[in-house]
Order: structure tokens, then sequence, then C-alpha cells
């Protein structure tokens, strides 16, 4: 018996994707194993680890609790995508200065969840941040480092807009 597949027309980092598309297979699957981009990883498939993050329509999202079918009309950008535009250059810099990747199994769900913070989240102190990272898993770095690089991108930021954090 084969398996259902819906047709959906959805942009993938700038690519037009335009696809019969299981209408069981999560989003995180579909760009691993139908595109090629395994940037995003498969952690605990429950949402509760962040390591299957991407955004849609510039939201962070679950890959793994999205259907693919449900991208059907929107924007989805993965990690390789954000990269490649470049606009993950100074969250990927502060991470390596300040030994934040270690395996870097939770690095691209947790630059997500990074970037929006410094989009959203402006003035986020220590605590706040520890607060908005919280429901992505690292078991390398106890945290510590990613705070560091975080609250790094945000004071400079600050600092260039001349707002005092």
């Amino acid at each position: 018996m084969s398996e259902q597949r819906m047709h959906a027309k959805f942009t993938v980092n700038g690519e037009s994707v335009d696809a019969q598309v299981p209408v069981r297979m999560h989003l995180v699957d579909y760009l691993r194993e139908e595109m090629g981009l395994t940037g995003s990883h498969l952690g605990c498939e429950h949402g509760v680890c962040g390591a299957c993050q991407v955004m849609i329509d510039g939201q962070v999202v679950r890959g793994c609790l999205t259907l693919a079918i449900q991208a059907d009309g929107k924007v989805v950008q993965t990690i390789e995508g954000l990269s490649e535009s470049r606009e993950l250059l100074e969250l990927q810099a502060a991470f390596l200065e300040h030994n934040a990747f270690q395996c870097g199994f939770c690095s691209s769900g947790m630059l997500l969840t990074a970037l929006e913070i410094t989009k959203h989240h402006k003035q986020a102190s220590r605590e706040e941040i520890r607060e908005l990272i919280s429901g992505n898993y690292c078991r390398c770095t106890g945290y510590q480092a990613i705070v560091n690089a975080i609250e790094s991108v945000l004071a400079k930021s600050s600092s260039e807009s001349g707002v005092k954090v």
C-alpha cells in the first residue's frame, strides 16, 4: 500500500519547492530525506529538545511536530539557509569565541533560538536568556557558554545602538 501524498508549494531557503509530499511526513524528515538539508537534527522526536528547529514565515517551530504539508504556501528557513545568508554570522562567531558549540548536535536549534532572542528580546538579561533557551537541550556545555555567547551579541548590539543593558 503506497503512502498518501498531497501537492504542496513552499519555499525553502529561497528555493521554490513544488512536490507531492507524504501527508504523514514531518517537516524535519522531509528537509533531511527529500532535500538533503541535514543541519536540523532529530533528537527526541517529541518536541522537547529543540534540535529539529526551523523557521516558518520567520517563526521558530519544531520540525518534528510540524508536518511537511503544513509548509504549503509558506517560507521555510533552515540552519543552512540562514548560515548561507550570513544572518547567523555574528551569533556563530560568538558561539565559537565562547566555546558554545562543543559536540554541535544542539547547535542548529540553539542558533535559531538565539537569533530569535537577538531579534525580539534585545534587552534580555542573563536570567531571561536562560529562560528563553530552556526549550533547547544541550548535554555538553552546561549552557553557560551559550548564555555568554548570546549575551555578548546582545551587548554588542546595544552598545552599537547606544542603548545601555
